[in-house]
């Protein structure tokens, strides 16, 4: 699955933070640096699951795109910890919700008759 996101870090500083993240902060699923470049961070987990982490630098921000197949959720962790855009006034943007259920949505997982 693909996630994506736009920071008013720069890249730089995602990639650095991606390989501490997933390195200490998700220690039953650490993941550790297995490729890099300017642009991206490949990160290998248990399993030999793979994460990849990549920046876009732009106008209005740094656009992060992060994919794997099993760590969806710690990807989505991630994206949740970088600061959200500028705002062309100066003010943080709020990380597009669009997709999200309503706050208090909680699915039934009893079967109903």
């Amino acid at each position: 699955m693909i996630q994506e996101t736009t920071t008013s870090l720069a890249p730089e500083e995602v990639l650095r933070r991606a390989k501490q993240f997933f390195a200490e902060r998700v220690p039953a699923t650490g993941c550790f640096l297995e490729r890099e470049s300017v642009r991206h961070v490949a990160l290998r987990g248990q399993g030999g699951e793979e994460i990849v982490i990549a920046v876009f630098p732009g106008e209005s921000g740094t656009a992060v795109r992060g994919s794997s197949l099993l760590f969806d959720q710690q990807v989505g962790r991630f994206l949740a910890t970088l600061p959200a855009e500028a705002a062309p006034d100066g003010r943080q943007t709020a990380h597009d919700t669009s997709d999200a259920p309503p706050a208090g949505y909680h699915r039934s997982t009893r079967a109903t008759a």
